[in-house]
């Protein structure tokens, strides 16, 4: 690894900058972990360059080492910019440095590809996909969407789904693509031109692989979706356990059972009796106030056990579907995959696994009333740590992970502390910034707390004479869409500058919108919090509107802080106010993205300053000058907003 640092160099040097001290020290400890297969922690600010700072050691050892490495990211944007440009310049410079060749593969769940042989209508079009979603977008489908999806289809050269621009609804791209659950395999007659097939088949040949989170959400159950590896590396890994818990979280409603019921119709077979339990289900449901479920009543049980028995018979029946005839075939493996899957739901739904408190179960409604139920893991450290980091170097970096000061409770979280996975490190390399010069970090300490019902007129009068004092340039978080949507009504009666306000276009449109504009405003909830990245004079204001603690009522937050009062510890700062603060460092982290970048970060919630939890809020955030004085904050305003 003694060719770490200059090979370095000569990746950075190839996009016209110079190396930083961080970004030296991230990439050398990298290298020792991957060497020792150790376990490490790396909070890595902007700035950094942390991509290169991984990416040069990574694709180094797995070209002179023979093993494999797999790199996952949360967001797409970090996927597009490792997979286009860091990482085709790091292959040149091992090539030309040390002619050394690695090629590097991007893998993403089965239905983020399309399926050529779906879009040919080649699979059963009974609405079955279509209706699972009916209760959130409607039964009538987005016809001119499916027709453009199908015709790029025909002529896309890799069948990602990012690739298709504009993009489709979920509904839409349901009548295209499938889970790999109910891919037909070898049987397929189009197997040879499959995307996922193919891109999989590239994958196992990669020695370094280039994933998302949801992908080792799926693979932390042990399904192995991943090619063997011998190291992983998980950038974003502030994200990695709400991105895993939210692919282990699974759903039964009535249009999940009577989607069966209608399959097993169409391919000839009896339903069961499906449609009864589908209306028994939806009853029940009806009855039960949305939120958490901590045991079920006894009609509730017997529903789901006779439903269990009408599943496990339809699974009897599915068996005598040839395999033989084409159609049937596919019926047959889309059926065996729900069958399988609802099952098992039922099973643990029955186990004792909600009274022991390790299955958080939830009743919540779709937008036409129908109830829904949703199982989550309490907690998701333990399947990370045993299907994916055990016995494997293991690198995780963020630019925010230290919280309170310390690593340990990302540790804790993602199960680097058990005692099967041996020792772990945490180190902060810095960030070329400093906060304390560039940004001013104002806390509105004289408007009244906001409460469960939001906040009152001062708050946004407070807004607008912020936004009227820098005159625009300001990303403004908020903590809910109809805030964000309240807000920004206010703030276009009063200010004479344009604002954007997400949901109102494709985010991107959006964020690309607001970057062109230096003057403009985007107000938006939690997409924007994290990964949007505008330096510049365009975003010289972040407004936070008030401290992210999670709802009160979510199911898992209120499970998981339970939890931690019995165990001993404190359910509020362990859970609650943990995950508040991760999200404060992010949203405060939009403000200085370049060593020349200025502003100010105004948080409109005065408990930042007043409560006994501040502290262990504001040691998670950038270290920007601190005031509490509005009439100081509109003066540097006014200041940035002069400034060519």
């Amino acid at each position: 690894m003694s060719d770490v640092e200059p090979l370095l160099s000569q990746v950075v040097a190839s996009v016209g900058g110079t190396t930083r001290e961080g970004q030296v020290t991230m990439a050398q400890r990298v290298a020792q972990a991957l060497e020792d297969d150790d376990h490490l922690l790396i909070q890595a600010g902007t700035g950094t360059g942390k991509s290169f700072g991984y990416l040069v050691p990574v694709m180094s050892w797995a070209a002179t080492s023979g093993k494999r490495a797999i790199i996952s990211t949360a967001t797409l944007a970090l996927q597009r910019q490792i997979m286009l440009h860091d990482a085709p310049r790091v292959k040149d410079a091992l090539h030309d440095e040390l002619g050394l060749h690695v090629d590097i593969a991007l893998l993403k769940g089965w239905n983020n590809y399309v399926c050529l042989r779906k879009a040919t209508g080649g699979y059963p079009e009974e609405g079955t996909l279509l209706s699972r979603a009916e209760g959130e977008v409607g039964a009538t489908a987005t016809g001119e969407e499916i027709v453009r999806a199908r015709e790029w289809a025909m002529s896309t050269d890799t069948g990602d789904r990012d690739d298709l621009v504009p993009g489709v609804s979920d509904k839409a791209w349901a009548q295209v693509s499938v889970p790999k659950r109910e891919c037909i395999g070898e049987k397929c007659p189009v197997r040879q031109s499959c995307f996922p097939y193919l891109a999989r088949e590239a994958a196992d040949d990669a020695p370094v692989v280039v994933t998302n989170h949801a992908m080792l959400g799926i693979a932390a159950t042990g399904t192995p979706v991943l090619p063997e590896a011998q190291a992983f590396i998980i950038d974003e890994a502030h994200e990695l356990v709400d991105r895993v818990t939210g692919q282990l979280t699974r759903v039964l409603s009535k249009y999940d059972i009577t989607s069966i019921a209608r399959l097993l119709r169409k391919s000839g077979l009896g339903d069961c009796d499906l449609d009864e339990s589908a209306d028994e289900l939806l009853g029940l449901l009806a009855d039960l106030p949305e939120g958490r479920i901590t045991a079920f009543s006894q009609d509730m049980f017997d529903a789901i056990a006779r439903l269990t028995g009408r599943i496990q018979e339809a699974g009897e029946y599915a068996t005598g579907l040839s395999g033989k005839d084409e159609d049937q075939a596919i019926a047959k493996q889309i059926l065996r995959s729900r069958l399988s899957e609802m099952v098992d739901l039922c099973d643990d739904l029955l186990s004792d696994a909600i009274v022991n408190e390790t299955l958080v179960v939830w009743k919540t409604e779709f937008s036409d009333g129908v109830g829904v139920l949703y199982a989550a893991p309490l907690e998701v450290a333990g399947a990370i740590a045993d299907e994916l980091f055990d016995n494997r170097a293991t690198v995780l970096t963020s630019a925010t992970l230290k919280i309170n000061g310390t690593f340990d409770a990302m540790a804790v979280r993602t199960g680097l502390d058990f005692p099967s996975q041996g020792p772990w490190e945490g180190i902060d390399v810095g960030s070329p910034f400093t906060p304390e010069k560039q940004g001013v970090l104002y806390v509105a300490k004289h408007l009244p707390v906001p409460d469960k019902n939001g906040y009152g007129d001062e708050s946004l009068a407070e807004m607008v004479e912020l936004i009227q004092a820098s005159h625009g340039g300001a990303l403004v978080l908020f903590t809910s869409r109809a805030a964000a949507e309240r807000a920004a009504e206010y703030v276009r009666d009063r200010v004479d500058v344009s604002v954007f306000v997400q949901g109102e276009d494709q985010l991107s449109t959006l964020v690309k919108n607001f970057a062109d504009d230096e003057d403009a405003c985007l107000f938006g909830t939690i997409s924007l919090w994290q990964g949007v990245d505008v330096p510049g004079r365009t975003c010289r204001l972040v407004i936070i509107d008030r401290i992210p603690f999670p709802r009160p009522n979510d199911p898992l937050m209120q499970a998981r802080s339970e939890a931690a009062n019995h165990n001993g510890g404190n359910g509020f700062m362990s859970v609650m106010a943990t995950q508040a603060a991760l999200l404060l460092a992010q949203g405060a982290g939009r403000l200085l993205r370049r060593t020349t970048d200025r502003g100010v970060v105004a948080v409109l919630d005065p408990r930042l300053r007043t409560a006994r939890y501040s502290s262990f809020l504001l040691a998670s955030m950038p270290k920007m000058w601190p005031t509490t004085d509005p009439w100081i904050v509109r003066e540097v305003l006014q200041r940035l907003a002069q400034d060519s």
